[in-house]
């Protein structure tokens, strides 16, 4: 059985804020597809329970650090503490995925290690199980537990199943980490998009409500989105960095990533309706 497992990015094809709750949660309609693109981790089962990754995030606490999080929370559901059987493992991650660029990488790490030693440790959950656990960990870690594109609601937690176009895409990487709460708390943001159904969602315009934020507060990603729309529209992910454009053909998107100035990075991937972490799954 496989030692390695794909943590794959995501793009957020649109993402709408319809309302904020009293407990300062936002409300939501977003369009999440997976790319195949990924960061992997290594995991390897072990007896006696320690949980070690044996190579560091720089800039995470081992507080902040998901794949430890997530990885003793799969430990504690199953397990009790003095259970002389209960088993730990040592992760190792090959991150390429970038932290606080909107392609979800915190989360997807964490979904990844609750499937990989669901399977290892033999836990036999189901994923409805993992996807609740992973709740606990972040409003976009069930999505990556699923691992199906999907169409997220309320706060992100109700997910129904769609098949967006599995198109090319350019994603652009400025060279900055933008936090969450960061264009959350903003209060310029907009916060009353109406709430439309998902025919209507599908046959609009997509646009994310996040990006004039991050447009106004963060020069970079004014910089690399304007290089973008010289060649047509584009967009940013989640709530930044990240923004990506879509084509029709793997060729066309890297014709445009050859033109790109040498000071900035990127990558392009195909998007996917089903993660790479399930096709892994299917094989073990």
């Amino acid at each position: 059985m496989t030692n390695e497992w794909p943590a794959p990015a995501k793009l957020n094809l649109f993402l709408y804020i319809t309302g904020q709750r009293a407990d300062g949660y936002h409300l939501l309609q977003t369009l999440f597809q997976f790319l195949d693109y990924s960061d992997t981790l290594i995991i390897v089962p072990t007896m006696g329970g320690r949980i070690c990754l044996k190579n560091q995030i720089i800039g995470v606490t081992e507080k902040e650090n998901l794949i430890l999080r997530a990885a003793r929370l799969l430990q504690r559901h199953c397990w009790t503490l003095d259970d002389p059987l209960t088993p730990g493992a040592d992760i190792w991650l090959k991150k390429v995925l970038p932290i606080g660029g909107g392609l979800g990488g915190g989360s997807s790490n964490a979904a990844t290690v609750l499937v990989a030693l669901n399977v290892r440790w033999g836990c036999g959950l189901a994923l409805s199980t993992l996807a609740e656990l992973g709740l606990s960990l972040g409003a976009d870690v069930p999505v990556f537990v699923y691992g199906r594109a999907a169409l997220a609601e309320g706060i992100g937690a109700c997910l129904t199943p769609a098949s967006p176009e599995e198109k090319w895409y350019l994603v652009l990487i400025p060279p900055i980490n933008i936090s969450t709460p960061y264009i959350f708390s903003n209060p310029a943001l907009k916060r009353d998009t109406p709430v439309r159904s998902h025919f209507q969602l599908m046959d609009t315009p997509f646009y994310n409500d996040c990006e004039p934020i991050a447009r106004k507060c963060f020069f970079s990603v004014e910089q690399h989105l304007t290089w973008m729309l010289k060649y047509s529209p584009s967009r940013m992910t989640g709530t930044g960095a990240c923004v990506f454009h879509e084509f029709d053909t793997e060729m066309a998107a890297r014709q445009v990533l050859s033109q790109a100035p040498v000071w900035m990075r990127g990558f392009v991937a195909r998007g996917v309706n089903v993660s790479p972490l399930h096709r892994v799954l299917l094989e073990a």
